[in-house]
């Protein structure tokens, strides 16, 4: 118990996502999952997992299998990524193998992931207050571990690994994200947008010209990919990149 404890207290005093990822995969592989996937979307529709280029993924999957998988878009067919949008907590992977389960599509997902040894683990899926957000976490057995093996792991330490993955998934939510970078002058006058200031209040607050505060607000606009400032003060919150503590 004092392990497990301790692992905990590290996870929630980890101060970036790599240290937080490195964290969680070692401890991971401690049990016999030695490849993850993790995902998180701010911008579910019923169609869609939103831009992937506002996804969070972290993986440490080989790229043989991640750029097949994601940027040949696999993933969307994956079986278990559609439990995971319809469900909550954790599921074994034997559940694909009931009979009429898989669609073809989800088959050859299927028969991909043979290849490649991905054939045993389990698929946790976080709970989320937004019927826009939704996060899920794949955790595969390392190769040569069955199923039967797996299912023998998850009876003696599920409910541990599923703690670990909870308190990982939530530590991350309250990190910051790199996947849409600001520069230092655009977090600057995003958070005085947030605050309520006024193009002219924010450029006699930080002696620059309107001109120069407009310039700027389009620059964030533009890294952000949205088209209003209020989206854009909402994307970056959405980020953890709002009135960022320097922890170095």
């Amino acid at each position: 118990m004092t392990a497990f404890v301790d692992h905990l207290d590290a996870l929630t005093n980890a101060q970036n996502v790599e240290d937080l990822w490195a964290l969680h995969t070692k401890k991971m592989a401690t049990y016999g999952f030695d490849r993850l996937i993790y995902g998180f979307s701010r911008y579910l529709t019923s169609n869609s997992l939103g831009d992937p280029q506002d996804w969070v993924i972290l993986t440490n999957h080989g790229d043989d299998y991640m750029k097949v998988f994601i940027d040949d878009g696999l993933y969307w067919h994956a079986p278990m990524l559609r439990w995971a949008l319809e469900n909550d907590g954790a599921c074994s992977w034997r559940w694909m193998t009931t009979p009429g389960h898989l669609t073809a599509d989800e088959e050859r997902v299927a028969q991909f992931n043979l290849k490649m040894g991905v054939t045993a683990g389990y698929t946790i899926s976080f709970r989320s207050v937004s019927q826009r957000a939704k996060a899920a976490m794949a955790i595969t057995a390392k190769k040569g571990m069955t199923q039967d093996a797996v299912e023998q792991v998850w009876v003696r330490h599920g409910t541990e690994i599923s703690v670990m993955s909870n308190v990982f998934h939530l530590k991350l939510l309250t990190l910051p994200h790199a996947s849409r970078n600001l520069t230092s002058r655009q977090r600057e006058v995003l958070q005085w947008v947030g605050d309520g200031k006024t193009t002219q209040d924010i450029a006699i607050l930080l002696e620059l010209t309107p001109a120069t505060v407009e310039k700027h607000l389009r620059l964030a606009r533009e890294a952000l990919d949205v088209e209003t400032t209020a989206q854009a003060v909402l994307k970056a919150a959405f980020y953890n990149q709002m009135f960022i503590i320097d922890l170095d």
